[in-house]
Formats: C-alpha cells, structure tokens, sequence
C-alpha cells in the first residue's frame, strides 16, 4: 500500500507545499442478545482515504472511497483548490513543520485473533451471561453484547513519511434490570459500554466474567430494596468507573485546545480554561497528576501516531495539580502557542483529524482500598456511571451513578440506590484528597465520544484508581 500511495502523490500535478495521504480499511461485527434471545448479528467494512493538501500556509481536504489512482488525483485536485480559495483568509499560516516526515508501524496486542471464534459461538457465549445475569425472578430484562474491529491505516505523505498501524479491539457489555412493583432499578458492567480494549477474543473470557455477570445480577435486585443516598456534603469515594467519565468530562474536554481557541463553541461548547493558563493554573491538588498516554498496552486508545503523522508520547497534561500542557494537534500548537501533544485523530478515513483525547490517565498514589476506607468516618463510595450533566464550559457538573454504599467509622456499610453528585470542576479536583495505588488502579474505554462538524465518534480510554474528594455535595433521586 505505502508503494501506491507514495506513486499516487508523485503523479499529482499540483503546485502544493505539502500532500498527505491517508488511507483506512476497517472491518467491524456486532453481536446483541436480550432476554438469552439473539437480537442482530451485523458486520461491516469500510474503505477509503483522506488527501490533505497544503497551500500558501492553508490546508485543504478531500475523501474518497476509492484507492484507486484516478480517485486519488481528484481528491488531491479537489483539496488543492479548496485550499487555495481558503487561504486568502486563513486564521494561521501553517508550515510544513506541522506535517514532519515521519516512519514507523504500530501494532495492537493480542493472544487470540478476532476471527477465532465463529459468530455462533460468540452468540451462545452472550446467551449464556444472560441467563446467568437472571438471578431472581425480579430481573426483567437482560442484555449482553460484544463489537469487533479491525482497522488498518496508511498514512504517506510527499517530505517522506510512512507510516502502518494496525488495531484490533473488542468491546463487551452487559445489563440487568431488576422491577419490583413501580420501583425499578438497572447494573450493568462497570456502565454503558465501558469495556472497550485493544486486543484479540480473549477479552471475550476474562477470569472473573462469571463472577462478575452474577454479581451485576444480584446488585440489580439488592437496589430494589436499598435506601436512598442522603443529601448532604460528604467524603465521596469514585471507583474507577466513575472516574472514567469524571476525568473524560472536567478534564479532557476543557482541556481540547481548539475548543479553547474557539473552533467547537457553536457545537460541543467552549472551556473555562485560558491560553494564559497553561504552566500557571492550579487545576486541582497535589495528589492529581493527569497523562496524555497512547502508549499504554491494550488501552483503548494506543497509537504510534497521531493521524497527521505526529509520534505518540507519553505526557503529563496536569502534574501535582499544576496544568501543563493541551490536547492539541501540532497545528494547534502552532496558532495557540501552548504545548500540546500527538492528539490529531479522525474517525474514520472520511472526517479531517482534529484535537481529541487519547488515553487520559490519573497515575496511581499510594493507599489501598482497605486503607482508603478505614480512614474515612463517614462517606459514600459510587460506582458505574448512569448519567452526567455538564455544561458547554465544563464548569458545573451534575453526575449520577448505578450503586452506592455508605461508609462509616472506616467500613462500608448499607448499601444505596440512585446516588448523584455535583460540583464544579475546579473545587471537585481541589478537594481530592487520597488517591489509591496501582492494586486498584483500572482502565476502562468507550468509542463514542462525540466532536466536530459533522461529528466524529472517536474511541477513548481512561485509567484510574479509587478517589478520595472531600466535602462533596451528594444526594439521591432519579437521573
């Protein structure tokens, strides 16, 4: 493929400053089951590439669903004049430093391919979870399903660039929903498609599944019966879970620097953080040390590269509290003038790379679970998000969770349904207080995390441990 590619950009003739050519093979299947009843078995592939053409310091795009040459030509001739026009009135004047030449390959990890498991074994395999999340006769309904992909990309440019990656990833999900006269209540693992790694079919079996399909089924119906969480200000505790979405919403997406510069105000919002913030604000306490890290094995959302090219590294985006650097894109650095990192990502070959997260990870403390608790008097401990509420300058936030227990005198004690809590996001990374070690630190990742015109829903992963915040405001009801 790279042998195409470089020969398609040679034969353009087109008086540009730089050309890139990316080009996408994707393979995706789906498998749902309600009720131990097969609902849908999907598969499908997709094929194509995105011209990225640069002219007097603008660059221009164009797609096609087609690699061969003639496609190709018309595409870059396309991108070309689009760029043209545009540059009369650019908002930055890009170089070609913004796409340096770049080589390498990628590869995802994995034991078992995806292939080595026929679509009827892996149905038989959800049937089952569903029966066994059918504890009681309470649970009404179950669910259970599995998503494949495999994606190759080929990213050449005309400075020489070449660069191969190959992803293979799963992700897993199941319910239960336990009724018993108007009371209902919902768990499920770890929340709504939060399992998502890279990696084969051995993701499919992991040791503890069984225990875990019985444990959701149990807790869906001891909900049933449990006590509403108090309002009041609290010691909260977050599974890491929960800290999935807590990191992904007050952290990562204020922390997108076109969103800061302005680009997605009209659509996904702005962010209360400034330019001038970055080396300067203390965005929470000195315990909280976020990373930038794509690099992670069987993280959701590891790379080599970002799709224009940049290398993938590990960085601290936050570092004992002190904000350091954005999610930028190496063009975003430029017209921000902030550091960034290798953050220019597309959903799929027929969408412009933008600034979005990769890996955001909190890094480990050192306090055990048992330690964190018995040193807490009085709090609540929440697990596996159901709902969230922030808003377009990721300030104020609403959260609501799936389950809950109380914890007095250092031991977790009754357990609590439909527990929510709100803050804002400065005070809430602020009050962080205990952050858990690398026993109970746990990635979790989701693909659909939604940006851009049109939007793009690009895959994410989080890690974390178990958190400590102090004096949060907690309470119950519906969400």
């Amino acid at each position: 493929m790279w042998h195409e590619l470089a020969k398609a950009i040679a034969s353009f003739n087109i008086p540009a400053d730089w050309i890139g050519i990316r080009a996408v093979k994707e393979t995706s299947t789906t498998r749902n089951v309600r009720d131990s009843l097969p609902q849908s078995n999907g598969k499908s592939f997709t094929v194509g590439a995105m011209l990225e053409v640069l002219v007097n310091g603008c660059l221009g795009y164009a797609a096609t669903n087609s690699l061969e040459l003639p496609s190709l030509q018309a595409a870059a001739q396309t991108a070309y004049k689009q760029a043209l026009t545009a540059s009369e009135w650019w908002i930055h004047p890009f170089r070609q430093s913004e796409r340096p030449k770049v080589v390498g390959e990628y590869h995802s990890p994995f034991l078992q391919p995806l292939d080595g498991l026929s679509p009827g074994e892996i149905n038989d395999l959800l049937v089952r979870v569903c029966q066994q999340l059918k504890v009681d006769d309470k649970i009404v309904q179950t669910t259970a399903s599995a998503s494949t992909t495999e994606r190759e990309s080929w990213f050449v440019s005309s400075n020489g660039s070449e660069v191969y990656q190959k992803v293979l990833s799963i992700g897993t999900h199941y319910s239960a929903t336990a009724q018993d006269g108007g009371s209902v209540q919902q768990r499920t693992n770890n929340g709504w498609q939060a399992n998502c790694y890279q990696g084969g079919l051995e993701l499919l079996q992991q040791e503890d599944l069984w225990h875990r399909v019985q444990q959701v089924g149990k807790q869906a119906v001891e909900l049933l019966t449990a006590e509403e969480c108090p309002t009041m200000p609290t010691n909260l505790v977050l599974a890491p879970d929960q800290m999935m979405l807590q990191i992904h919403e007050s952290v990562g997406h204020p922390l997108e620097i076109d969103r800061i510069l302005g680009d997605e105000r009209n659509y996904a919002g702005g962010s209360f953080v400034n330019k001038s913030d970055f080396g300067n604000l203390v965005y929470g306490s000195p315990l909280m040390n976020i990373t930038f890290d794509p690099t992670v094995d069987g993280e959701f959302a590891s790379y080599g590269f970002d799709d224009t090219g940049a290398v993938a590294t590990r960085e601290y985006l936050i570092k004992e509290g002190i904000l350091q650097r954005g999610l930028g894109s190496l063009e975003s650095q430029a017209r921000a003038g902030i550091p960034g990192v290798a953050c220019a990502r597309a959903s799929s070959w027929n969408r412009p790379a933008i600034d979005r997260m990769a890996n955001l990870n909190l890094e480990p403390g050192n306090a055990t679970f048992n330690e964190i608790i018995g040193g807490i008097e009085h709090g609540v401990y929440m697990e596996s998000n159901r709902s969230w509420s922030i808003d377009d300058r990721r300030y104020k936030f609403q959260f609501g969770c799936e389950y809950a227990k109380l914890i007095e005198n250092g031991k977790l004690t009754k357990t609590l349904r439909n527990p929510n809590y709100r803050a804002t996001t400065p005070e809430f990374w602020h009050s962080l207080i205990q952050v858990g070690d690398a026993s109970n630190w746990q990635m979790y990742g989701t693909a659909c995390c939604g940006k851009g015109e049109p939007n793009q829903a690009i895959w994410v992963g989080h890690g974390s441990p178990v958190c400590v915040f102090a004096n949060v405001e907690v309470f119950g009801g519906g969400s």
